[in-house]
């Protein structure tokens, strides 16, 4: 499946009905009076998450949603039926903005959540509401509302706790693939990883999240060099990043430490705020060389970075290290929540 990460969509709630003008005409009755009902009100079009979707490619054939309009009201005071309202689901992650004026309309961020897009029209008044001690048999009735119409641009944002970068051919689909379900594609050759691959991590029955693998950052990667900028916004959203960087390179030339300064310097340009995130160095196929040879690298290139944040050796073909290093990334995660959370019970007025 093709995999669309923007998309623009027109929705149109439904008009509401117009108000009745009727009088009742009743044997006996021969000043029966009006009994004009209201009009239905116009549907609405909501926007509804949905884990099951991973892509907005679905917006790239059918581009327009148009809800029901509300039925007319008729004689004896009865109300015309509402329109019905559209549901359109989308993938969590989706960022919803107007795309006349620019407004953020909204995330959908959990499954199931909706979110109104469109309003539809209310329902026109009869001439029953109009009766009065001066006009016994009023004409006058209300129109029904037209619905809003908006522009939409989606964009999706990928939502996950963990995230990988590196260069091409870092091992990072070789890992999401060794930790998680997911089954990216896997190959001794640059950019294999076309589109970002989701895979949950479960540590046992009550301890799970969910960890992006994201394509391969070259150098100009925020101008648009390679797969570039399209997919660096994915990074956005995680509250950890695990750098990936491969210890047996295809080519003796690339540098680690290089490597690692030249993606800093590429998020920096994209989005400062990246720096800023708690963010982990991975030397991924220790495999390929004497156990002595990987951990003397790993341990030079961090000496030469001053990095400060931990560091780990990891083989994903044999396994070597990865159980460890996802306990490790679990026990950070709820720091990190904990953290969030005493910073926003802070800010809560007392």
């Amino acid at each position: 499946m093709k995999f669309v990460d923007e998309a623009s969509i027109n929705v149109i709630a439904g008009k509401g009905g117009n108000g009745s003008a009727s009088f009742r005409r009743e044997k006996f009755i021969p000043f029966g009076g009006p009994d004009g009902g209201d009009g239905g009100r116009g549907g609405s079009v909501f926007l509804e998450g949905n884990s099951g979707l991973n892509t907005l490619v679905d917006f790239r054939h059918l581009r327009r949603y148009k809800a029901q309009n509300g039925q007319g009201g008729s004689g004896r005071n009865m109300t015309g039926k509402s329109g019905e309202d559209i549901v359109v689901r989308v993938p969590l992650g989706t960022i919803v903005t107007d795309e006349e004026t620019g407004d953020h309309i909204g995330d959908v961020k959990t499954d199931g959540q909706r979110l109104l897009v469109a309003r539809g029209g209310k329902g026109g008044l009869g001439n029953l509401h109009f009766k009065s001690s001066t006009n016994r048999a009023p004409r006058q009735t209300v129109p029904g509302a037209p619905g809003e119409e908006r522009a939409l641009h989606l964009e999706l944002k990928v939502l996950a706790d963990v995230g990988l970068l590196g260069f091409p051919n870092a091992g990072k689909s070789t890992l999401i693939s060794a930790v998680s379900a997911a089954r990216p594609k896997v190959a001794d050759y640059p950019f294999t990883t076309l589109y970002p691959n989701l895979g949950v991590v479960r540590i046992d029955v009550e301890r799970s999240f969910v960890i992006a693998d994201i394509p391969g950052l070259i150098e100009g990667a925020a101008e648009g060099t390679g797969l570039g900028i399209q997919f660096l916004k994915h990074l956005q959203r995680t509250r950890l990043l695990l750098h990936l960087v491969d210890l047996a390179p295809l080519s003796p030339d690339d540098d680690p430490v290089a490597q690692v300064r030249q993606l800093e310097r590429e998020m920096d340009k994209f989005d400062p705020a990246l720096l800023d995130k708690p963010r982990w160095l991975v030397f991924t196929k220790a495999d390929l060389l004497p156990a002595d040879e990987a951990r003397e690298r790993a341990e030079r290139a961090v000496k030469e970075l001053e990095w400060a944040a931990p560091w780990v050796l990891v083989s994903s073909v044999t396994h070597s290290g990865t159980d460890e290093l996802m306990q490790r990334v679990s026990l950070e995660l709820e720091l990190i929540e904990e953290a969030a959370d005493a910073v926003e019970e802070g800010n809560q007025p007392t």
